[in-house]
């Protein structure tokens, strides 16, 4: 699954720009789930330990009785589902909007038992001879009569009781009737509306991760419980049913004296019930009808947005992606046919549905006369991110969502190869640095962190299933898998990975088999000759304990030494590790801009001879960012750098410009490193003209925007930043055709620019944005600046600007130019308006129920807005709590944008009244706890830096 707003990652400029520059929250719709022990398998040796074992908390007291555990037992096994659904698309005479259907599955009996515990949740089962289900023995097995269903809500079972025993090897059908409601809260069989040609649509469809196939039929709904689904949908003629597999037949009949349409799928392959997926709609569609291929490929959405050409770019690129990853991976497509689907209402930004990927419009439709580059780069990333999945997570699928990382991290990772071959010419796999490992460098860096793959004790329940989609699964998996690669050589990865994809083709694993494969290959091709230990006891160290290292060098004496990097290095860490929270870090690295050999730090204090620099000798660390740490150096080799970057910056590679800007930064904030050292990494940037430098830059001066706007450290701020960006700024001034990532530097620039009062800017953007006021049918403003010119002329505008963005907003068809209007509308400066917006966040007859937390987070976001949001989610938590669930993705972003900037003992006191008040924060608790660590860590970091930022600040203006 592809993340949304509440987990995003930066795939477009405007992501961490906006939140720097213009006051409001990073927009990416991006950006957002088996038992084993918890043990890594593989060799010792002196680095080994005992092979992996992963410490986690004392677990909770078992519960006595079965139906009370979050846990099926072992005793039963699903081998196939006979699944039929109905979907009403208009509403009964209770008002309500509704799904009929009947199911049967077909289990084996592993180990003997009088008891059947199947997942539902919020079916109305219908009782047959006094009880929810029926039961049949297959074959010769005889079948005991039920004693007694009940429905347990709390942990969403039928449970079965029988008055006679199930006989392991022997194999049963369970059958079941029920009624459902279509209800609009984006889980399970949901609906979607939209309008067209001025007619309303119902679309019936589908969201089954993690725990939610339970709502649309009874199943056994964890994913080690693979099986093959027969899936039948009844639907109104002139609608169209799709479903994970190709229909087999489709009937035109009547049913309860309504005609209707019935379609027959194929049966599945053996799969599981997390990516199962159905939908019936008007939808239209576009498929390629020239192709060697013998996958049908097809692109359905509204049918106004696919006669516009909005899903012509997903259909050339996804054909392009596919044949990449069969190759990569070495082994076909799974399947005969690809789905992908564009959804009016959806959660995430995507999710891999085998065969039948489902997607928000932002992140499926791309229109080349009024979309960004950010929007193109996002649609093509995405469906990279879900067509990965069709191979490592649909095809080989975790045992348990304790093992999240696996699937979301790798397709994390490789969602950045497969755009690569997309479209070479955006050097896109460098985005990883700024879109995958900053983003998890900030989340790992807090003692409310959790390793990659959690203790299973840790995840059992719904809503920790749900905290576990978050930026450590998602970005540190990545992060992680790409050092591997790295430093493993991509041959023998691919190789590794295609013999694990080949071993456990349609069945499940846990990490330890994938290390198992890929030291195999390092063995097979020689390469474990140059590693120091065995990739489980190199790896194991990232994945089964949090954080990762700070890599201290000093170039006097060659000593490297590492240390777990906290953001607040005075933080307890409760969490124990078998490792002492100490790595095997490979180092890449370079003096005076050549090139050396890899270097190994094992302990956590080595010397390292050709380290040693002198004179105007400098060491660079990390190179391009392939290791997953941060890098400090003594206070010469950081003036040496900066001596570098001043007289030839393009001496240093691209990436670790930006990495040196970040690095510093973030040593900043944990009181490392003296913030005036950091500051002095910005001075070169009078001379940068490449676009990641100005992103690291501009997301590090964001934490500098967030704590100083309300102090008079502000003015001082803005005097030097516009000095520095009047020569970008200047530079972009012409209308000379730019690259991919040259126009997302145009677009820091100009944000920038105004953001700091670079004379004439605003004027500027407030001038075309009133032109297009004057011509609303004629919007000449540039794409890849809709989001400065929008943001920043809304901000210093009236009411007559924002009600003219309202206006574009309710009657907009492309769902990445709404995006872009709602960010904008929660910059103004009219703090009437601000609340105005944040009542219509609530309303799904303004924002659409899938937007509401980020439009909460645009208005949190703005320096105006923030404590009106604040206040706004306290009040609202419980209309919230209810509305979208206590296991809700929507929370973790919620909480983490309306604290952003909290700094003062005051805020921190409110988070504690909060959390005190509300003992029952489902997915939000982890996000409330780092919220509280952050708070207390900006708190000590303003009363130690303040004074010393102002003087700084002060000083360059007068130089």
């Amino acid at each position: 699954m592809s993340q949304g707003y509440y987990v995003s990652r930066t795939v477009a400029v405007s992501a961490a720009v906006v939140a720097v520059v213009a006051a409001i929250t990073i927009f990416a719709l991006s950006v957002a789930y088996s038992k084993h022990k918890c043990t890594a398998g593989g060799g010792g040796g002196d680095g080994g330990g005992d092979g992996g074992t992963l410490v986690g908390p004392t677990p909770a007291p078992e519960a006595r009785e079965p139906w009370d555990r979050y846990r099926l037992p072992d005793t039963l096994y699903p081998v196939h589902y006979n699944v039929t659904l109905w979907p009403r698309l208009t509403k009964n005479e209770h008002g309500l909007y509704v799904f009929t259907g009947h199911s049967t599955v077909d289990f084996k009996c592993e180990k003997e038992t009088d008891l059947i515990l199947i997942h539902s949740s919020k079916l109305n089962l219908t009782k047959s001879n006094g009880h929810h289900a029926t039961l049949t023995g297959l074959g010769r097995a005889r079948a005991p009569s039920i004693k007694t269903t009940w429905l347990q809500e709390k942990t969403e079972y039928l449970v079965v009781q029988l008055s006679g025993k199930l006989v392991p090897g022997h194999s049963y059908q369970l059958h079941t009737k029920f009624q459902g409601e279509l209800a609009d809260d984006l889980e399970g069989f949901y609906r979607s509306e939209y309008t067209e040609k001025g007619v309303k649509k119902i679309v019936a469809t589908t969201q089954m991760q993690a725990t939610y196939a339970r709502k649309a039929f009874p199943c056994f709904d964890e994913p080690a419980m693979k099986a093959v689904f027969h899936i039948t949908l009844i639907h109104p003629p002139g609608t169209i049913a799709l479903a994970n597999s190709r229909d087999a037949e489709i009937l035109h009949t009547s049913l309860d004296e309504t005609d209707v349409l019935v379609t027959r799928f194929e049966p599945t392959k053996r799969m599981s019930t997390y990516i199962l997926a159905f939908i019936v709609s008007d939808f239209g569609s576009i498929q390629k009808d020239e192709t060697d291929s013998t996958t049908l490929v097809r692109i359905w959405a509204r049918k106004t947005a696919l006669e516009s050409g909005h899903g012509d770019y997903a259909l050339n690129v996804t054909l392009r992606v596919l044949e990449f990853f069969e190759r990569y991976y070495n082994t076909s497509y799974p399947l005969t046919k690809s789905d992908q689907v564009a959804l009016p209402d959806f959660n995430a930004g995507a999710m891999e549905n085998w065969g039948l990927i489902t997607y928000r419009e932002t992140s499926l439709l791309y229109d080349p006369k009024t979309s960004s580059n950010g929007n193109k780069e996002r649609v093509l990333t995405v469906i990279a991110h879900e067509l990965a999945h069709m191979w490592f997570g649909n095809l080989v699928t975790l045992r348990w969502w304790n093992d999240l990382w696996l699937n979301e991290g790798f397709a994390s990772y490789v969602e950045y190869l497969g755009a690569d071959h997309a479209e070479p010419s955006w050097h896109i796999k460098d985005m990883i640095v700024q879109g995958d490992v900053q983003r998890a460098f900030a989340a790992d860096s807090l003692v409310s962190s959790h390793p990659l793959t959690r203790s299973e004790n840790e995840v059992s329940k719904p809503e920790e299933i749900s905290q576990m989609f978050d930026t450590i699964s998602y970005s540190k998996g990545a992060a992680v898998l790409r050092m591997l690669s790295e430093f493993l050589s991509e041959p023998v990865f691919v190789k590794g990975l295609s013999s694990y994809l080949h071993q456990f083709a349609f069945g499940n694993t846990v990490y330890s088999d994938l290390w198992d494969h890929l030291q195999d290959a390092a063995q097979s091709t020689g390469l474990h000759v140059n590693l120091p230990y065995s990739v489980h006891d190199i790896m194991n160290r990232w994945i089964l304990q949090m954080g990762f290292p700070l890599v201290t060098i000093d170039t006097t004496t060659g000593t490297i030494s590492q240390k777990h990097f906290l953001l607040d290095p005075d933080a307890v860490v409760d969490r124990p590790s078998i490792y002492n929270y100490q790595w095997i870090v490979p180092i890449k690295w370079m003096k005076n801009g050549v090139h050396q050999d890899q270097h190994w730090l094992i302990e956590k204090t080595a010397v390292f001879a050709p380290m040693r620099a002198s004179g105007s000798q400098w060491i660079l660390a990390n190179l391009n960012v392939s290791g997953y740490y941060r890098v400090n150096y003594d206070q010469q080799n950081w003036e040496r750098l900066f001596a570098q970057l001043s007289s030839d910056h393009q001496v240093i590679p691209i990436i670790n410009r930006a990495q040196i800007i970040d690095d510093a930064f973030s040593l900043v904030k944990a009181r490392i490193l003296n913030t005036t050292v950091a500051l002095q990494t910005t001075k070169y940037l009078v001379q940068e003209r490449e676009y990641m430098p100005w992103e690291a830059a501009s997301r590090s001066l964001n934490y500098f925007f967030q704590m100083f706007d309300r102090t008079e450290v502000y003015g001082p701020m803005l005097t030097y930043l516009r000095r520095l960006v009047q020569p970008l700024y200047d530079h972009f001034q012409s209308d000379q055709p730019l690259s991919h990532t040259m126009a997302y530097t145009k677009g820091i620039a100009v944000s920038l620019a105004c953001k700091t009062g670079v004379p004439g800017c605003k004027q500027q953007v407030l001038d075309q944005f009133r032109q297009w006021m004057r011509e609303p049918h004629n919007n000449r403003i540039d794409p890849n600046l809709k989001w400065v010119v929008y943001c920043h002329a809304i901000a210093a505008g009236a009411e007559a600007e924002w009600n003219f963005g309202w206006e574009m907003l309710q009657n907009v068809t492309m769902a990445s130019e709404a995006a872009r209007l709602r960010s904008a509308l929660g910059c103004t400066k009219l703090p009437w308006l601000l609340n105005r917006y944040l009542e219509y966040s609530l309303d799904p007859s303004k924002i659409r129920k899938q937007d509401a937390a980020s439009t909460i987070g645009y208005v949190a976001s703005n320096v105006v807005g923030q404590s009106f949001a604040w206040d706004f989610f306290r009040s609202k938590w419980d209309y919230l709590f209810k509305e979208f669930g206590g296991g809700s993705f929507v929370f973790p972003s919620l909480i983490t944008s309306v604290t952003r900037r909290f700094s003062t003992e005051f805020e921190l006191q409110q988070l504690l009244d909060f959390q005190r008040d509300h003992p029952d924060l489902g997915s939000g608790k982890v996000a409330l706890d780092q919220a509280i660590e952050k708070t207390r860590a900006n708190i000590k970091w303003m009363a130690e830096n303040k004074k010393a930022v102002l003087d700084w600040f002060n000083s360059q203006s007068a130089s």
